[in-house]
C-alpha cells in the first residue's frame, strides 16, 4: 500500500479452487460491515461453480490496520486493486450491496480493465459523501462513531434493513454484523473515512459502460425504488431484477434467490426465470 510498498494483512474469504476459465466473482459489503455479510449466499455461489471472493473493504471488516493507513475512498480503491492485481489478475464480476455499490462504481470507473460486469444490490449511490459529518471536530466525530458501534443502534438498523425477520434472528445478525467494530483500530479507520468526505459517485454513474445487474428488494426501507429506477436509466447497459418479500439486504434474508441471480448473470443467462427453481414470481426488467 502506498509509496512505501508496505503490506496489509487483508481479510477475505478465498475460493476453494481458482480457475482461469471463469471470471472471479468479488463480493463487497455494505457500509461498515464485513465479508461475514455473505455467509449465507457465499456457499450457494460456490455450489453454482463460481470462483467467489468475499473481501473486506479497507477500514472495515477484519484486516490488520495496526499501522493505521488512510481509509479514504482513494485508499479503499487502491487496496482493492492491489488485491485484484495480486490474486485474481483477470476481469471480475464486482458485486456491491448498498454503499458497496458506490465502491463498485468508483472502482469500475477508475480501473475499467479489472471489471467485466457489475452487480449492484439495493444500491446507495446518490448520497453526496458524508456531507456535514466531514466538518465535525475530531472529538465529536469519535463520539458519533462510538454511538455507531452501540448494540441498540445496530439492532435498529437491522430492523429497518430486514423484512419480517424474527426478533432473535435480528439479534443474532446484529451481533455478527458488529464483530469487526470490536477491533482496536475500528474507530480510527471509521473517523478517517467520515472526515475524508466518503463516497460521492453521482458524477461517475454515466461513465460506467459495463454490463450491470441491479438487484432490489421488494420491501427495501432504506433505498427508495425511485432511486433504483433512476440509476437504471442513467446506466447505459443495465437490467433490474426484484427479490420478492426481501428488504435492504436480500443476500442475507433471501440468499437462494440472490445467488441464482448472480450465478445466471455471471454465466451469461441474466434473463433466466427464477420462478421454476424457487417458486418466486417472474423477475422482470423495467422498461428503459
Amino acid at each position: 500500500m502506498g509509496l512505501s510498498e508496505s503490506c496489509i494483512m487483508s481479510s477475505c474469504i478465498k475460493p476453494l479452487r481458482q480457475s482461469n476459465k471463469t471470471s472471479p466473482v468479488v463480493l463487497l459489503h455494505c457500509f461498515d460491515s464485513s465479508c461475514l455479510e455473505w455467509r449465507c449466499t457465499y456457499p450457494l455461489l460456490e455450489e453454482a461453480g463460481l470462483e467467489a471472493w468475499a473481501v473486506d473493504v479497507l477500514g472495515w471488516g477484519f484486516s490488520d490496520l495496526e499501522t493505521r493507513p488512510p481509509c479514504d475512498v482513494a485508499s479503499k480503491r487502491h487496496h482493492l486493486y492491489q488485491l485484484w492485481k495480486s490474486y485474481m489478475k483477470r476481469p471480475m464480476i464486482l458485486v456491491g450491496p448498498s454503499l458497496g455499490a458506490s465502491a463498485a462504481i468508483d472502482f469500475a470507473v477508475h480501473y475499467p480493465e479489472a471489471v467485466e460486469k457489475l452487480v449492484l444490490i439495493n444500491p446507495s449511490v446518490y448520497a453526496e459523501g458524508t456531507g456535514e459529518l466531514a466538518k465535525l471536530p475530531k472529538l465529536v466525530a469519535y463520539a458519533g462513531v462510538s454511538f455507531l458501534q452501540s448494540l441498540p443502534l445496530r439492532f435498529y438498523a437491522n430492523m429497518l434493513a430486514f423484512n419480517g425477520i424474527p426478533f432473535f434472528t435480528i439479534l443474532d445478525w446484529t451481533s455478527v454484523g458488529r464483530l469487526h467494530c470490536l477491533l482496536p483500530w475500528w474507530k480510527d479507520a471509521t473517523v478517517n473515512f467520515m472526515l475524508s468526505g466518503g463516497y460521492n459517485v453521482i458524477s461517475q454513474i454515466k461513465q460506467v459502460k459495463h454490463r450491470t445487474l441491479i438487484i432490489c428488494g421488494q420491501h427495501d426501507q432504506i433505498v427508495s425504488y425511485q432511486l433504483v429506477v433512476k440509476l437504471h436509466s442513467e446506466l447505459s447497459n443495465a437490467i433490474i431484477r426484484e427479490v420478492p418479500g426481501s428488504g435492504h439486504l436480500p443476500h442475507v434474508d433471501n440468499p437462494k434467490c440472490v445467488a441464482k441471480l448472480i450465478a445466471d448473470f455471471a454465466q451469461g443467462d441474466a434473463d433466466v426465470d427464477a420462478k421454476s427453481q424457487f417458486g418466486l414470481p417472474q423477475l422482470t426488467a423495467l422498461p428503459r
